[in-house]
């Protein structure tokens, strides 16, 4: 007898039901709806910008490609649905700073291996980092802050959204580049910490170019440096840290497109095409830019290298001043 036959026989399921996802012809993709999973809460940045890139795709494929959110545990959720989903192009998600390259370094055990269980498809966008204090501070200049800093140990005080967070680790890496010492005062979430920043409870936070910038053209904030290779030409009177002498302060939070590994090669492809295509069109390319951020774009292979390169980066440092998540 037939092994289907003996299945059948023994009121099993045949086997081509179980991997009818591999069945279907990658040529042919996309053939029905595509789930885009954001791995955070609606509202955010990367599920604003989810759903513009979400409305590009489905016009370019002719197909519904909807945005679902599955938040919790620092986005740790919501990736690992996308890397434990069937590896057909159907599902993709959302991959950024914290459970593509920090996580694995701050938790004791992760659900899903960022390196093995998901391949990268295409960035998105970059999001510079600043360093930032209130209009009312008596540092007016970077070098200011350090002066105080380097003449009183410990005196100074910097806010984050969170332990572990790209504000948090580029405190630490500043304080490490820069040679100071200073108290690290984690929120839980960027609004507070500016509340807290602007009260002058704390001394001074980084913070995504995106979120400051309203409260520097407001004149509420005072920006001394920013975390890039190159001056922002929405803060071109701001030196960057090389520019101050200070290395190694080239910061950025980011996020892009990734997919169940397995995925065939040929629809991973398709997706990186039409996603470039979508950076480069003329409003998404606007919406970018004029909040500060640096388009992603290239191919899935740029894009792999820059996670390599961030885990490899912010690892040795969590490992080097034992950062554990809260």
């Amino acid at each position: 007898m037939r092994r289907r036959d003996l299945l059948i026989s023994a009121g099993l399921p045949a086997l081509a039901p179980l991997a009818s996802w591999a069945a279907e012809d990658p040529a042919a993709y996309p053939g029905k709806v595509i789930t885009l999973v954001v791995p955070y809460a609606p509202g955010g940045s990367s599920d604003v910008r989810a759903r513009m890139v979400a409305q590009k795709l489905q016009t370019y494929f002719g197909k519904p490609v909807i945005v679902e959110n599955k938040a919790g545990a620092g986005g740790d959720i919501g990736t690992d649905f996308v890397a434990k989903a069937p590896p057909d192009g159907y599902t993709i998600g959302v991959g950024n700073f914290a459970p593509m390259a920090v996580n694995r370094w701050l938790l004791a055990k992760m659900p899903f291996d960022p390196q093995k269980d998901l391949v990268p498809v295409a960035m998105l966008e970059r999001g510079p980092t600043v360093l930032v204090v209130r209009t009312a501070s008596p540092y007016k200049t970077l070098n200011d802050l350090l002066a105080d800093a380097k003449a009183h140990p410990g005196k100074l005080s910097f806010a984050s959204a969170g332990t572990g967070g790209a504000y948090h680790l580029a405190g630490e890496m500043f304080k490490e580049s820069a040679g100071i010492y200073a108290t690290h005062i984690p929120y839980r979430g960027g609004g507070p910490a500016t509340t807290d920043l602007l009260a002058g409870t704390v001394d001074y936070m980084f913070d995504w170019i995106t979120a400051s910038l309203p409260h520097i053209k407001a004149g509420k904030m005072r920006a001394l440096a920013i975390c890039t290779e190159k001056r922002s030409p929405l803060l071109p009177d701001v030196p960057t840290f090389a520019e101050l002498g200070i290395k190694n302060m080239v910061v950025s939070n980011w996020f892009g497109i990734i997919a169940p590994k397995g995925t065939p090669q040929s629809i991973v492809a398709k997706l990186n095409q039409a996603v470039n295509r979508a950076l480069n069109e003329p409003d998404l390319k606007e919406r970018i830019t004029s909040q500060g951020n640096e388009i992603g774009s290239g191919p899935p292979e740029l894009f792999q290298a820059f996670i390599a390169a961030e885990s490899s980066r912010w690892g040795k440092l969590i490992r080097d001043k034992h950062i554990k998540a809260d």
